[in-house]
């Protein structure tokens, strides 16, 4: 759905259809979605509110049948803009792919002129709309041949034309109606404007087969239904969650409400195929068609599935909807080769295409991403273990030989060059342009590693990764009656601190570290060029002014010297959890009022570019899933009878009222819950609305770890 006011600006500028960063809306995202029969969303854009709700029909005839209502109002205090004229546009799209399907207009019994169609996967449909309340003005409508999903809204503006009414003064705005060329028979895109008089409601039925119906789910009727599932929603979020009964108020269960609802609501399917590089084949290749149910970090920003988020998103989707998290890990799974290597971003279908730069469409299957639906299967088994039901304990089976599969993968291509170590590849050791190469295989980009990278590198992050699959993979298997004793083992000699402590433990800086070849003496600089001139780049290059050594990477502090105690590896008496307590309450550290900082301030690359380009990113800012790791710790080792138990529940007390009070003040301050928080002012930064993991903080208030 587009919409726009009657002052429409050069070049379509006022239109509102991609959720962009750059419209600079007030506010908008769902207040409430339970991922199934109903969703409210809330559009603030100066000065006025959208309010869209769908609410789905429960029947076994007419199973997929919904409406939507869009009511389009005034702000409160802008009153002035009622009588404000408004359009809306509702279209309906198929892919430029799309075979063995069509839509038509069609003339109903209805306000407005509507659309039928039939398509392979939803059979026969037809889409009407009504006025529900206040005035509609006029109505226009396109039919046309787009050129690709990515593309409507070029479609949209180029077809607009500006008309006047021989009865009326003013002119309008319109579309341009049937554009289709002769040689062209079916319309792959069809769009409906109405015009409406601030303010005035818009119900759109969406309805499968042909057939009339004698009762439709518009007016009165919608208003009951959607009323019923908002009680429903809030009954099944407190049963949940039970804020109300750890004294929250009205306005923080509001807050969270709308966190989890913007995540579930952000769950899309997507279908097409990914461009991968193997190392079989000279040029990157399209990987099989495919679909993808998932949820996405970002709807503005990041609308595709990202394999390390997705994990993070379970731990929350898991507690509201355990078969839907089912089912989104099975789709995930289905995407694995048949060596085990499932993509780190999966990038389907042109408009998610669209939305990506050309430097990270290509997926490489070297390079892994954190395994991170292990600890979302742990988190199963915690909670759910013994009341799983026959058809979900099925669909763990049905999973396993791919689970299996994914961690060999892992064990096998990221094995580091001494026993029992790990490392992320898909460095780049001949950059010259960035002060520390990424790792974005590890999810944690440009966190410094070691500044050279070799094969003989370590990564602590990867290996407490693997010790966590590992443990996993024997619980799952046990629970379907699998022989687990090669996970067992793997598992006891992982965890095993020893081990651990002699890999990544410096004695020197008294934390864990990566190891490898590496130089903190580095710098960004701009080269000299005699003779200079106005065509030559000049572009920063890296210069090394140490050479590198081999050595434990311990001068940078901060998320990744954390992972033995994040993911909870470290044992509970062990004398490295005291002194990793100690660091992390230290503000010149990683401690803020507003949560864990991802380096600290004393790290050489604190706050630092990783190219005269690329502005800091892990090296400083607070990141929510992170701290939910920490205070899920915290909570952990507060239990766990140890010296330091009751210092951990010192910390994680007020760990976790930071982070909650800083991101609903942020939340209700911006109208947003951001990718990250500055470190300096706890201020949302990074892309918004981001309610991919860091909706976690509903977990955190509602301690469901």
């Amino acid at each position: 759905m587009w919409y726009f006011p009657r002052r429409l600006k050069p070049g379509g500028d006022g239109i509102r259809h991609w959720c962009e960063q750059s419209d600079n809306l007030d506010r908008y995202g769902w207040l409430q979605h339970d991922g199934l029969n109903f969703g409210i969303q809330e559009i603030v854009d100066s000065p006025f509110i959208l309010t869209t709700s769908f609410v789905k029909k429960n029947s076994v005839n007419h199973g997929g049948d919904w409406t939507a209502r869009i009511d389009v109002r005034a702000m409160p205090g802008y009153e002035a803009y009622n009588n404000e004229e408004v359009s809306l546009i509702w279209y309906v799209a198929l892919d430029e792919d799309a075979r063995d399907a069509n839509i038509w207009l069609s003339n109903f019994e209805t306000t407005f002129t509507g659309v039928k169609g039939e398509t392979s996967g939803l059979g026969q449909f037809s889409i009407k709309l009504t006025n529900h309340s206040g005035v509609t003005d006029s109505e226009s409508f396109l039919i046309t041949k787009a050129p690709g999903l990515n593309l409507l809204r070029e479609v949209i503006v180029s077809s607009l034309r500006l008309v006047s009414n021989k009865s009326e003064s003013k002119k309008r705005v319109v579309l341009a109606g049937n554009l289709l060329q002769d040689d062209e028979k079916n319309p792959n895109f069809i769009a409906t404007q109405i015009t409406g008089i601030l303010p005035f409601t818009l119900d759109v039925m969406f309805e499968s087969g042909f057939q009339t119906r004698e009762e439709t789910l518009t007016g009165h009727k919608y208003t009951q239904l959607l009323a019923k599932h908002q009680i429903d929603f809030d009954e099944k979020f407190e049963n949940i969650y039970n804020l109300r009964n750890k004294g929250y108020d009205v306005k923080s269960i509001k807050f969270a409400q709308a966190a989890l609802s913007n995540l579930v609501g952000g769950i899309g399917y997507f279908y097409g195929a990914s461009m991968v590089q193997s190392s079989y084949t000279n040029e990157p290749v399209n990987y099989w068609n495919s679909a993808l149910y998932t949820a996405v970090p970002s709807r503005s920003f990041f609308p595709r599935g990202f394999l390390w988020d997705e994990g993070f998103h379970g731990l929350l989707l898991s507690k509201w909807d355990l078969d839907i998290e089912l089912d989104i890990i099975a789709h995930w799974m289905d995407l694995m080769n048949a060596e085990g290597w499932i993509p780190r971003e999966l990038i389907l279908g042109s408009e998610a295409l669209a939305k990506v730069p050309s430097e990270f469409v290509v997926q490489r299957n070297t390079n892994a991403n954190p395994p991170t639906f292990f600890i979302t299967l742990e988190y199963i088994l915690d909670n759910y273990e013994d009341v799983l039901t026959q058809k979900q304990l099925d669909l763990l089976e049905r999973l396993y030989p791919r689970l299996q599969a994914w961690f060999s993968w892992f064990n096998t291509t990221q094995k580091g060059a001494m026993p029992g170590s790990y490392r992320w590849k898909g460095r780049d050791p001949l950059t010259q342009k960035e002060l520390n190469p990424r790792t974005m295989s590890s999810g944690l980009d440009d966190y410094p590693r070691a500044s050279h990278p070799t094969e003989d590198e370590r990564h602590i992050d990867l290996y407490c990764w693997m010790a966590v699959a590992a443990s996993t993979m024997h619980r799952i298997g046990s629970l379907i009656g699998q022989d687990t004793s090669k996970y067992e083992t793997t598992s006891k000699y992982l965890k095993d601190n020893r081990m651990m402590n002699k890999l990544h433990w410096s004695s020197y800086s008294q934390t864990y570290a990566d190891y490898g070849l590496h130089t903190d003496a580095l710098a960004l600089k701009r080269p000299d060029i005699v003779p200079r001139s106005p065509n030559q780049n000049r572009e920063m290059i890296r210069v090394t002014l140490k050479n590198p050594e081999y050595r434990l990477v311990d001068s940078s502090f901060g998320y990744v010297s954390l992972f033995p105690f994040l993911l909870r590896i470290l044992d509970a008496n062990s004398e490295k959890l005291g002194m990793i307590l100690e660091k992390i309450v230290k503000p010149e550290l990683l401690w803020t009022n507003y949560g864990l900082r991802s380096l600290s301030t004393n790290s050489p690359l604190y706050m630092k570019r990783n190219t005269e380009h690329d502005p800091p990113y892990w090296r400083g800012a607070i990141w929510i899933n992170m701290n939910y790791l920490a205070v899920r710790a915290l909570h952990f080792y507060s239990n766990e009878a140890g010296p330091f138990q009751s210092k951990a529940a010192t910390i994680y007390k007020e760990l976790r009222s930071n982070l909650v009070e800083n991101i609903m003040k942020q939340y209700y301050k911006s109208g947003y819950i951001w990718e990250q928080y500055n470190d300096k002012t706890g201020e949302g930064s990074g892309c918004r609305p981001f309610t991919g993991w860091s909706a976690l903080v509903v977990n955190i208030m509602s301690e469901k770890y």
